[in-house]
């Protein structure tokens, strides 16, 4: 059951993932670093509080705490990131060392307690905590490229309007299993 769970979240993780690449794929570069004021996050920003959170939680993230004296969550909310391929490079370094890590657990070491800012957790607990946390910034940056790409915006799940197509083909397929995002393209 705990390896399923880790390969229930892993296939997750990829999703969310995947939301921000097809979000990425639609936008041209001047899009990724648009703020509606100066309050607020562009693309690039979130791209790179992303990546230093994946870092830090992920690195040795079943010998030390995820919050690394090497953080400087502050700067990862400045605009530091200047160009589409070094967010890029950001985004694949953080992806990289969070899957590392999923990939690392197994049976022996599924019940080790993870260390998040000196709190216990387990390791359900702690993947479940980065899995939401990771859902609300990249539903930001989806909301982000659909509000600059405006009526030419392409769904990255199901189209408006075609919920009810959706839905057919998904029950004229009987009970099957797989992960609900196979069909989501």
């Amino acid at each position: 059951m705990e390896l399923d769970y880790i390969q229930s979240a892993i296939k997750q993780f990829e999703y969310y993932k995947s939301v921000g690449e097809r979000t990425f794929a639609q936008l041209d570069e001047e899009h990724l670093f648009w703020q509606f004021n100066a309050e607020s996050n562009s693309i690039a920003i979130i791209v790179n509080h992303l990546w230093g959170n994946m870092k830090s939680r992920w690195t040795d993230f079943l010998t030390s705490d995820g919050e690394k004296e090497w953080r400087n969550r502050d700067l990862e909310f400045e605009s530091v990131i200047r160009t589409k391929a070094e967010m890029m490079t950001k985004w694949e370094d953080g992806w990289e060392c969070l899957f590392t890590a999923l990939h690392s657990v197994n049976a022996e070491n599924f019940n080790t307690e993870i260390f998040i800012r000196n709190q216990a957790h387990t390791l359900i607990e702690a993947v479940n905590r980065q899995m939401a946390h990771y859902a609300y910034h990249i539903g930001q940056i989806a909301y982000i490229g659909r509000m600059a790409k405006g009526s030419t915006w392409k769904s990255l799940t199901i189209p408006k309007g075609k919920s009810s197509d959706f839905n057919k083909a998904k029950f004229s397929k009987g009970k099957h299993g797989g992960h609900f995002s196979d069909d989501v393209k």
